[in-house]
């Protein structure tokens, strides 16, 4: 039998010999309705984890390399938003960000739940510091474990054993004295700093992946440091961050790509990725990481979340010498 089809909203019919629209949608009339269907659950698009990453609205880079670094985890879901910020980056418009970062994590599946959230801007984590960024998140995710760029650097130089850092960045001054203090308050040297001292982030993004690796060889040229770390999330750099190592001979580092590295560990992704950098070679402890790829244990192991937690803490009580030494070693 075939079904009575009601005209759509808007369509003329013809009504006691007048033309006029019709007041109804569209409606499939005499037709069978099965409801209450059976299902299964799964564990859904993410079985090991689930990571949210909060990015500026400026930001062009950090999407694209968060992908090509997850891609390596595919059982850990990756779940993005933004926050509205200023493309010129100065001190004052990395601090107007503290007030939405509530908003920006309460975006992120709101009705579900995050293992882990990472702020992805360098800068302002310094500038608004880490513990209010983390205070902020959990107003809206409050059983996240978090971490910032500059959070994970931290847990980058323990687990590296690294304690002179050469940092490149494209910062304009005022900015780049917010970063060399904040590493240095840490305890941490940086007998180096350079930086391309471009204000806009939209151009930051467009720095050519070799004028970057170009900067690293320039720093290092004549310092002594034990790794690398180019600071800020718009920066190209993690898809050749071992083609780098492998020429200079240093841990290399940056703002992503020790960041997703934080996230996967503190996720409980104990997994090595030596094609990815050193970094990925080791645990939070600095421990060597397992090389096999092993899905099932994603999530059984996660670690703390405060900046000197873990591998940095125990990093900066030790003897300087002792880390200098060891991050040689496993540099």
């Amino acid at each position: 039998m075939t079904a009575e089809v009601s005209p759509a909203p808007g369509q003329v019919q013809d009504v006691a010999g007048r033309r006029q629209k019709s007041p109804t949608p569209l409606y499939v009339t005499n037709m069978i309705l099965l409801e209450h269907l059976p299902f299964e659950l799964d564990a859904g698009l993410a079985p090991a984890g689930r990571v949210g990453l909060i990015m500026l609205s400026s930001d062009y880079t950090i999407e694209a390399e968060f992908h090509e670094l997850f891609r390596h985890v595919p059982q850990l879901g990756l779940f993005g938003t933004r926050v509205m910020n200023d493309d010129q980056i100065t001190p004052e418009t990395l601090r107007a960000m503290e007030p939405r970062l509530r908003e920006s994590a309460a975006m992120i599946l709101p009705s579900g739940t995050l293992d882990v959230v990472a702020f992805a801007c360098t800068s302002a984590s310094m500038a608004i510091g880490e513990e209010t960024v983390f205070e902020r998140i959990r107003e809206a995710k409050p059983g996240a474990r978090c971490t910032t760029p500059i959070t994970a650097a931290f847990a980058a130089f323990g687990a590296l054993r690294a304690q002179r850092i050469a940092v490149l960045t494209p910062y304009r001054a005022d900015v780049n004295r917010i970063v060399a203090d904040y590493i240095s308050a840490r305890g941490f040297e940086v007998p180096v700093f350079g930086s391309f001292n471009e204000e806009s982030d939209a151009a930051v993004g467009r720095i050519t992946p070799a004028s970057t690796r170009h900067g690293i060889a320039t720093l290092i040229a004549d310092h002594d440091v034990d790794a690398v770390f180019v600071s800020c999330t718009s920066v190209r750099l993690a898809g050749i961050v071992a083609s780098i190592e492998a020429e200079i001979g240093l841990p290399v580092t940056s703002s992503n790509h020790a960041m997703a590295w934080h996230a996967m560990r503190l996720a409980g992704v104990e997994t090595a990725f030596p094609q990815l950098g050193r970094l990925y070679e080791h645990g939070l402890a600095g421990e060597p990481a397992p090389t096999t790829y092993d899905g099932a244990q994603i999530g059984k192991s996660k670690a703390g979340t405060t900046p000197l937690d873990g591998a940095a803490k125990r990093a900066k009580s030790a003897p300087i010498e002792t880390r200098r030494t060891a991050g040689r070693r496993a540099g």
